[in-house]
C-alpha cells in the first residue's frame, strides 16, 4: 500500500511538473503575442495614421499651394516604408496565410494611394493645377483609402482574436494545473499521515518487542523458579518415602501398609511429574496420566485397552485424578482383573467442557462382591471431590466398573 501511495505521488508530481511547464509555457507565448500584438496594431495604426496624414497634407498642398502643408505628407511617406517592414517583421513565420494576405494588401493599397497623390502633387509643382485637383477629386482614391483602412481593421481583428486565444489557452492550462495541485496537496497530506502512521507503528513494534523481551525475561525466571520448586517437591516425596520405608525396618508386621503407603506417595509422585511435563510427556495429558499410571503393571499378563482423545487437564486435577487411577491399578493387580489375566479397559470422551472417564474391568471373575469401602475407597471419593467431580464404581462378577465425570477446565 506504501508503495502504491508513493507512485501515486510520483505520478501526480510529475503531472504536475509537465502541466506547470506547460502553464508557464502558455503564459509566456501570451506575453510575447500580447507584446506582438500591442506593436502590430501600433504599426497599422501608424500606416493608418501616414495615410491619413499624408492625404490631408497632399489636399492642403492643393487647396492652398502653401508648401508648408507638404511637411506632413512627406513624413508620412517616409513613416510608411518601416512600419510596412516592422509589421511583417513582427508577423513572422507565425503569421495566418490571412495575415500574410492583408499585410500583401496594406502593402500595396498604401503605396498605391501614396502613388496617387505623389501624381496630384507633381501636376501641382508642374503648374497643372486644375489636372492635379481632378485626379484627387476621382474615386479611386477614397476606394483604395477605404480599402486600405478595412484592411487594416481586419488585421486588428485578426491580432485581437489571436490574442484572445492565447489568453484562453493560458486560462485552460491554468484550470488544468489548478486541481492537480489541490489533489497533490491532499496526497502530500495523506503521504504525512502515513509517515506519522508508519512511525507510530514502528514505535509500537520497538515498545511491544521490548515488552516481550521483558516478559520472555520474566518467563525464564518464572521457569527457573519453577524448576527449582519441581525439584524440591520431588527431593520432599523422596525424603517421605524413604522415612516410610525405614519406618517398616524393625517392624514386619507392618511392611504391607508401608509398602502401601510408599505406593500411593509413588502415585502421588508421578501425578505431580505428569502435571510438570517430564516422563517425556505433555503437560497435564490425560493420557499420559492413564498411561503413566498402568505402566509399571502393564504387561502381556496384564493387557489394557486405552481409548480417548487428546485432552489436557488442569494441573491441580491432575494429582488427586493420578491418586485415583493409582488406587484403581493396584487394586485390578490385588484383587481385580490382573490378579486372574483378565483385561483393564480405560476410555473417556469430552463433551460441552466435561469429561467422563470410565474404568471397566473384565475377566476377573469374582467370586465375592465387596461389601464395604476400605481406605482406597475412601480416598478416591475424596480425590474426586478435589478436582469438582463425581466417582461413581459398581461391582459385577466380570470385575469392577467405574465412572468419573470433572470438568476439563477451571
Amino acid at each position: 500500500m506504501n508503495v502504491a501511495l508513493l507512485l501515486v505521488i510520483a505520478a501526480a508530481m510529475f503531472a504536475t511538473i509537465v502541466l506547470a511547464y506547460q502553464t508557464v509555457e502558455a503564459e509566456r507565448a501570451q506575453r510575447r503575442q500580447v507584446e506582438r500584438t500591442v506593436e502590430v496594431l501600433e504599426e497599422l495604426r501608424q500606416i493608418n495614421s501616414a495615410a491619413l496624414s499624408g492625404e490631408t497634407g497632399q489636399r492642403g498642398y492643393l487647396i492652398t499651394l502653401d508648401r508648408r502643408y507638404l511637411a506632413p505628407y512627406q513624413m508620412a511617406r517616409e513613416q510608411l516604408e518601416p512600419s510596412l517592414d516592422r509589421v511583417r517583421v513582427l508577423l513572422g513565420d507565425d503569421a495566418t496565410a490571412r495575415q500574410v494576405e492583408l499585410i500583401d494588401q496594406i502593402d500595396a493599397l498604401a503605396r498605391a494611394k501614396f502613388d496617387e497623390m505623389a501624381e496630384s502633387v507633381e501636376l501641382l509643382e508642374n503648374g497643372r493645377l486644375l489636372d492635379a485637383r481632378r485626379a484627387t477629386l476621382t474615386d479611386e482614391g477614397v476606394e483604395a483609402m477605404e480599402r486600405l483602412v478595412r484592411a487594416i481593421a481586419e488585421m486588428e481583428d485578426i491580432e485581437s482574436r489571436i490574442l484572445a486565444e492565447r489568453a484562453a489557452e493560458a486560462a485552460r492550462s491554468e484550470a488544468r494545473v489548478l486541481p492537480l495541485l489541490g489533489a497533490l496537496f491532499v496526497l502530500l497530506i495523506i503521504a504525512m499521515l502515513a509517515g506519522a502512521r508508519l512511525v507510530g507503528r514502528a514505535a509500537r513494534a520497538e515498545a511491544e518487542a521490548s515488552q516481550a523481551a521483558a516478559v520472555s525475561e520474566a518467563r525464564d525466571r518464572a521457569d527457573l523458579l519453577a524448576r527449582e520448586l519441581n525439584h524440591r517437591v520431588k527431593n520432599l516425596f523422596a525424603v517421605i518415602l524413604a522415612i516410610v520405608q525405614m519406618s517398616a525396618r524393625d517392624k514386619p508386621e507392618a511392611k504391607e501398609v508401608t509398602d502401601s503407603i510408599a505406593q500411593r506417595i509413588r502415585a502421588l509422585l508421578t501425578a505431580h511429574e505428569v502435571s510438570q511435563g517430564e516422563l517425556e510427556r505433555p503437560v497435564a495429558s490425560l493420557r499420559a496420566l492413564v498411561e503413566t499410571s498402568l505402566a509399571p503393571y502393564r504387561s502381556s499378563k496384564h493387557p489394557a485397552e486405552i481409548e480417548g482423545p487428546d485432552v489436557m487437564l488442569p494441573a491441580k486435577r491432575v494429582t488427586p485424578l493420578g491418586l485415583v487411577l493409582h488406587e484403581l491399578t493396584t487394586n485390578a493387580v490385588k484383587y481385580g482383573a490382573w490378579k486372574n489375566r483378565g483385561t483393564v479397559h480405560v476410555s473417556w470422551t469430552e463433551d460441552e467442557g466435561m469429561l467422563t472417564l470410565t474404568w471397566r474391568e473384565s475377566g476377573a471373575d469374582l467370586e465375592e462382591l465387596p461389601e464395604r469401602k476400605g481406605f482406597g475407597s475412601l480416598l478416591m471419593t475424596s480425590a474426586a471431590r478435589q478436582f469438582g467431580g463425581t466417582f461413581e464404581r459398581n461391582f459385577t462378577k466380570d470385575g469392577l466398573q467405574v465412572s468419573i465425570v470433572l470438568p476439563v477446565t477451571d
